[in-house]
């Protein structure tokens, strides 16, 4: 048997050992453990299932294809041509198993005890977080999972996986060191303002207006809104969404050693830490004017006083600090197309979230599980982080809560997948202090 012939036969060896290996890979509903109130929304599993099908035919056509020409047209083609062509279906294949671990790592954590319900319960909070007053954001299928480190991130939907094909789901990581406080939703929800501002084009039209006032105030220290519009947009999502929460959450994550609340972002689309609280409390003040967003912009700069700071530096930060309330005004105000005849700050809840209604949400439900599991995920959750800046609920009883309503939000959505929590206490209700 001749060289050419001997390789021909090594090749079509390997081709066919990726089609056995390939037949290994299984849906997750046949190899996952996890009880059904673990499981993702019916919609957002079957969206990834067949994703990952049609991957895996795709490639196994990939295959046979090669296979054909190797014993036909190729045959003769020499070893070299032979190889590149299996190099390219094999990293195809490598394509397919990198598509399959990124969706399994997601999947796998709703088969640990406890933690696959809470997921679920959080998958129920995110969709949640994306019901705002513009038709079809919600609509987005989201899964949440749990990593290791501070911070959270999200893989959009419509954005390339490898193999070059749209991911069909949002993809969300949280921080498992965040499970289960209140702060978790401000982690959670700042991810989906990245999803949601992506199905409304906000960074590119907010951009725009940022330009617009860059240009008619050149020494007035707007160039940073434009670098960090994606990020800040996200945020406003959050607090939006969730008031205090976001910006109490938001603390948590920026408390870091002086030299990285105060330095410079580069281009780093985060907002240096030091100007991004004190920018979400002005957000939290224009949506929800209360006394408690000046005292928290005090509390922050006691913990980081900008006096300690070399002139030059202090110079710059009090530049762009002049412009935080300004810019704020543009944020919120902001009007495009996908808005749909709305400012910017007119698509979240706002009439039933300020300060003094979700306290009186929060004593009107007394700690019951059953008339908070009732209620929309994301209003729970802000009423819990409002109570909790007022001093009416303790840490551990805040844990506890969450946890079982979570579980309560897992259970109710996998009896019926069509379901989604409502609220009748969205309505306006008497203000108090």
């Amino acid at each position: 048997m001749d060289q050419g012939i001997r390789a021909s036969e090594l090749i079509e060896a390997e081709a066919r050992g990726l089609l056995s290996r390939l037949d290994m890979i299984r849906p997750f509903v046949l190899n996952e453990t996890m009880v059904t109130a673990a499981m993702p929304p019916y919609g957002t599993l079957l969206a990834v299932e067949r994703f990952l099908y049609e991957s895996r035919e795709a490639l196994r056509g990939q295959v046979r294809d090669y296979l054909t020409w190797l014993r036909g047209p190729g045959r003769g083609a020499g070893g070299g041509e032979q190889q590149r062509r299996f190099v390219v279906v094999r990293m195809a294949f490598n394509n397919v198993l990198t598509q399959f671990d990124l969706f399994a790592e997601t999947i796998t954590q709703r088969s640990e005890h406890r933690t696959g319900v809470w997921l679920s319960g959080l998958d129920v909070l995110a969709s949640d977080a994306l019901r705002v007053r513009v038709p079809g954001v919600g609509e987005t299928p989201v899964i949440c999972y749990l990593a290791r480190g501070a911070g959270a991130a999200i893989r959009r939907t419509r954005t390339r996986l490898p193999g070059g094909r749209s991911n069909p789901v949002a993809i969300i990581r949280i921080p498992r060191e965040r499970m289960i406080g209140s702060g978790i939703a401000s982690s959670l929800v700042h991810e989906v303002g990245h999803q949601g501002a992506a199905h409304l084009n906000l960074v590119e039209s907010l951009r725009a207006d940022i330009m617009a006032a860059a240009r008619a105030n050149p020494a007035g220290g707007w160039d940073v809104w434009y670098r960090w519009i994606s990020e800040i947009v996200a945020d406003c999502w959050s607090v939006g969404t969730l008031g205090i929460t976001s910006t109490v959450g938001l603390l948590a994550v920026v408390s870091l050693p002086k030299f990285f609340v105060f330095r410079p972002s580069g281009n780093d689309p985060h907002p240096m830490p030091y100007l991004r609280v004190l920018i979400s409390t002005r957000i939290g003040d224009a949506l929800y004017p209360h006394p408690q967003w000046a005292a928290m912009r005090d509390t922050w700069k006691q913990l980081y006083p900008i006096g300690q700071l070399p002139p030059a530096r202090r110079e710059v930060i009090e530049r762009h600090e002049a412009t935080v309330e300004p810019f704020v005004r543009l944020l919120l105000g902001h009007r495009s197309a996908a808005l749909q005849g709305r400012r910017l700050g007119e698509i979240w809840p706002t009439a039933g979230r300020a300060p003094g209604q979700l306290l009186t949400h929060y004593r009107s439900w007394n700690g019951d599980l059953g008339v908070m599991a009732r209620q929309r995920p994301a209003l729970v959750f802000a009423a819990v982080g409002q109570a909790k800046a007022a001093g009416l609920i303790t840490p551990e009883r805040e844990a506890g809560l969450l946890r079982d309503l979570l579980s309560a939000w897992a259970v109710r959505s996998s009896l019926d997948p069509a379901r989604r929590p409502t609220s009748s206490s969205e309505a306006p209700v008497r203000r108090v202090s």
